[in-house]
């Protein structure tokens, strides 16, 4: 007898005993939405709408989705969108980093839970992109990653803005007190002049580029502007390409491998990317049993120069990086570094497809490999008694002067410690001190929020200082800029060395060397660490909250929960 077929509406039925019976209902049910018996036939393609009223960067949403409904339907497909969680970076609290395994889990249950034989997950917002990437390798069907697209750049007289690094620095102007209350006001209106993600190398940008890079994307997807109509015909053009995807069976785990994931790093350090970037693709490696080998990350990031004048590390704005080509160009000046074998959703391997790239133009935004904007990758893995499993410093985007440098370290407990204190004109600080900050990772905050770009302190501020030494164990903001060293590993909050550190120890970091150090002795660490308050028990906490503290790992493991990660890896990154 002929196994009865497990596609389309007959993929994973509810189970009511009766398999004929399931499949009728469905039927019957979905009929009242309109579709004819011909259309039922089709091989269905879920889209997952991530559309809300508190995300301009997922604006354009529904208009993407009509495009990749059209792109479906000219392939033979039936499209069904479905709604899940949707992130935006300043409507999540505590954080959207909190909420970013939820929307992975919720992403992840809701592609296995409903009928379909491909799907295409519409992210853009910082967090969208890494939880779908994250369901999509967990649930392993058929899928392609559509970003809504990067927003237009704005203007404020004659100067040029967009969202959000000129947030930050318009916003320290206004600390400072060189840009008034009316005026910043002003600026609020201007800086996010259209839909769509950051229009700078911050996080949403950079998780693009390094989906593309990935394999996950179509090319030329990462920087087409949220407004273009490109935007609309690459969305059609992914809606065409998941129906041949379903049929033929091209999986994420044939796509997302440990030279693919290389190669999204390595994206990662050639456009000045996000700090974030690392975290989230441990996250999706660690879904497939895949080790982010950190030391091969730094390795890499000594070999490959940053190559893309965007803002916070260069002047420009994604519009102008799209201009120039997007990232085809960069994967054509790096080509040599590459893994140039490994296949993408488009079917071919990412080596046909830079061949295929259209010829490179003059412009000023990418530079050429041989003159490029830094020569070093823009982010360096720190190590030492500070920071044993290691810590993140963007050295694209510090000061000089703090590549190697000593200084005294002023201690805040918290961020709420910070917060109450950084404008304290009493705060016993000076320029050459090192702000310090713990209790801010993921199990401290929790959620390891975009904390690390502390301010710097009002009174040293109105004295013209722009940058100071900073560190913490929670995250920045792709979008920031300034002398950070971020996601030192373990936490405190885990019982890491940044528990100790006291406020007037001298804190030692040396970029080249890759070093993290207190300056205190082994002896007095360790009598330290005896007198450390026990952490207590929260019986109150219920809920996602308590699923969360309970389960997240640190950073260096991705901030992924232990139960979702494929242990023990099977293997790890070159």
């Amino acid at each position: 007898m002929k196994e009865p077929s497990n596609k389309g509406m007959r993929k994973g039925l509810t189970s009511y005993g009766d398999r004929e019976f399931s499949l009728f209902l469905r039927k019957a049910f979905i009929k009242a939405m309109g579709y004819s018996d011909a259309a039922l036939e089709l091989p269905v393609i879920g889209i997952a709408n991530t559309y809300s009223g508190y995300n301009a960067c997922h604006g354009n949403v529904p208009e993407l989705m009509t495009a990749i409904k059209r792109g479906v339907m000219l392939a033979g497909g039936l499209p069904v969108d479905f709604p899940t969680i949707s992130l935006h970076e300043s409507f999540a609290h505590p954080t959207s980093m909190f909420l970013r395994n939820l929307m992975a889990m919720d992403t992840e249950e809701m592609i296995r839970a409903q009928p379909m034989d491909a799907v295409i997950l519409i992210g853009g917002c910082d967090k969208t992109v890494p939880a779908q990437l994250m369901a999509a390798a967990s649930a392993n069907l058929p899928a392609i990653v559509v970003v809504s697209g990067p927003m237009l750049s704005g203007t404020h007289g004659a100067e040029r803005i967009g969202a959000c690094t000129d947030c930050r620095r318009l916003w320290g102007m206004h600390r400072a007190g060189q840009i008034d209350k009316d005026e910043i006001n002003e600026i609020s209106g201007e800086l996010v002049p259209s839909v769509g993600f950051c229009g700078v190398m911050g996080t949403a940008s950079t998780m693009a580029c390094m989906t593309e890079a990935l394999g996950m994307m179509l090319p030329g997807g990462a920087t087409i502007p949220a407004v273009n109509a490109d935007r609309m015909r690459h969305a059609e053009e992914a809606g065409r390409r998941a129906v041949q995807m379903a049929a033929e069976g091209l999986t994420p785990d044939k796509i997302i491998t440990p030279k693919s994931i290389a190669n999204s790093l390595r994206i990662l350090m050639a456009i000045g990317g996000s700090t974030n970037g690392i975290v989230h693709m441990t996250a999706v490696a660690g879904r497939l049993g895949i080790k982010v080998d950190l030391d091969a990350f730094d390795r890499m990031g000594r070999e490959t120069p940053v190559l893309v004048d965007l803002k916070p590390s260069g002047v420009g704005y994604m519009d102008d990086f799209h201009k120039a080509g997007g990232l085809r160009v960069v994967l054509r000046e790096i080509k040599h570094l590459l893994n140039l074998d490994c296949m993408t959703v488009s079917g071919r391997t990412l080596g046909d497809e830079i061949d295929a790239a259209p010829k490179p133009w003059p412009q000023q935004i990418i530079r050429p490999i041989d003159k490029p904007l830094s020569a070093n990758g823009g982010i360096a893995v720190l190590r030492g008694n500070l920071a044993p499993r290691g810590a993140i410093f963007k050295q694209s985007a510090a000061g000089a002067k703090f590549q190697k440098f000593t200084g005294r370290a002023v201690v805040f407990e918290n961020i709420e410690d910070m917060t109450n204190k950084i404008d304290d004109s009493a705060l016993d600080v000076g320029a050459d001190d090192i702000l310090v900050m713990r209790n801010a990772g993921p199990i401290g905050a929790p959620g390891m929020p975009e904390a690390g770009y502390i301010p710097i302190p009002k009174k040293l501020a109105e004295k013209g200082v722009k940058d100071m030494l900073r560190m913490s164990d929670a995250r920045m903001s792709g979008t920031a800029f300034g002398s950070i060293v971020l996601h030192i590993c373990p936490e405190a909050a885990a019982g890491g060395p940044l528990a100790l550190v006291r406020t007037g120890d001298q804190i030692r970091l040396d970029v080249e060397a890759r070093g993290l150090d207190l300056l205190v002795s082994d002896e007095e660490m360790d009598k330290r660490r005896q007198q450390l308050p026990a952490r207590q028990a929260d019986d109150s906490l219920r809920g996602y909250r308590k699923l969360f503290l309970d389960h997240v790992q640190q950073a260096d493991e991705g901030c992924d929960f232990d139960f979702l990660t494929r242990r023990p890896f099977t293997d790890k990154t070159p």
